[in-house]
């Protein structure tokens, strides 16, 4: 099965990444100026209780033995308590993940849903007016970082056209049972459709703010595939032909064009989860990117490497998931996997 092979030779690559991943990062995380502990216990600690903290962490032992410890303890599923929160790694990410996972999830589906037709659009009528219009607008969307848009933002739907709320994932007068930490679920679960739209319209300006980059990215290399696959001859075969304009758009030149640009928009979706930090702080969402900023600020050095750790894993799953899309739509890749 050459896609078994090619999730085989994946997950094996992903886990050597991990790895390398968790060793780097232990190592800078160690590297950055300060005392854990110091830092842990505040200025007013004594130098006893500082001591015991540093050898309950063991950082006074070798490098690799310090390394050691982290790895038998991440075997076990424990990644430490954090000095921020004085709680375990695991809670603390599990409660802040969802919360960034489903930010980051509208936001790709926002991707998805504007910049490909977008793009379209721009190389079905490449040379006008609107040609150059989507490409100002999505040029000014990739030029300008999240945090910038959203400011802009809440300043355009927040301030001067009060549509929108600004800080949080749910109004305080609203309260809901959580199951999976996905908002947007949990209030269906309960079957509580105020709190989903209450919800939803949290969610609105993050969400596009952190994906306005995106979908100028998407919309840019569409048409630039787009384009390029306009001239190749079966196109102009099929405008011999007199096929319908919408039908070569659709079908004979935006599924070629797909599969180069299915990479890049997999590797910016995944990149979402490490830059929504400055969306996060903007409009006081309690997601992992924000935890991750507070915890990297104060030196907790276990709370540091899991939040890069499951960054890292969620970006390599996101590659993985994109490898095994472009596989399935372009059979060439199937046929190297046997042929290897």
């Amino acid at each position: 099965m050459p896609l078994v092979r090619l999730l085989a030779k994946r997950l094996g690559t992903s886990l050597i990444v991990l790895i390398g991943v968790s060793l780097l990062i232990f190592a800078i995380a160690r590297i950055i100026p300060g005392d854990p502990a110091r830092i842990a216990l505040g200025p007013n600690a004594t130098a006893d209780a500082i001591a015991a903290l540093r050898d309950k962490l063991h950082l006074n032992d070798p490098f690799l033995a310090q390394y050691g410890y982290f790895l038998a303890d991440l075997l076990r599923g424990n990644l430490g308590i954090s000095l921020y929160t004085n709680r375990p790694v695991v809670v603390d990410i599990a409660q802040f993940l969802p919360a960034t996972m489903e930010l980051v999830i509208v936001s790709g589906i926002m991707m998805v849903a504007f910049g490909l037709p977008l793009g379209i659009l721009s190389a079905r009528y490449r040379g006008t007016f609107l040609d150059h219009a989507i490409r100002l607008v999505t040029l000014l969307g990739v030029s300008a970082p999240g945090f910038v848009w959203a400011v802009i933002l809440m300043l355009l739907f927040a301030y001067f056209l009060p549509i929108f709320p600004i800080a949080g994932r749910l109004s305080d007068s609203m309260t809901i049972p959580t199951h999976t930490g996905f908002l947007l679920i949990d209030t269906l679960i309960a079957g509580n459709l105020a709190a989903f739209f209450d919800v939803l319209k949290h969610l609105i300006l993050p969400s596009f703010a952190l994906a306005l980059s995106g979908i100028g990215q998407a919309a840019r290399l569409v048409r630039s595939n787009m384009v390029e696959t306009y001239q190749k001859p079966y196109i102009e075969m099929a405008e011999a032909y007199g096929f319908p304009e919408k039908r070569i758009a659709r079908r004979y030149a935006f599924r070629p064009s797909l599969i180069p640009s299915l990479t890049i928009i997999g590797l910016d979706f995944a990149a979402m989860l490490g830059n929504a930090f400055l969306v996060e702080a903007v409009y006081a969402w309690p997601g992992l990117s924000r935890y991750g900023v507070a915890v990297i600020l104060r030196k907790d050095l276990n709370a540091i490497v899991g939040t890069v750790l499951i960054i890292s894993a969620v970006f390599l799953i996101v590659n993985l998931i994109v490898d095994l899309m472009v596989s399935i739509i372009n059979p060439r890749i199937r046929l190297s996997q046997r042929a290897s």
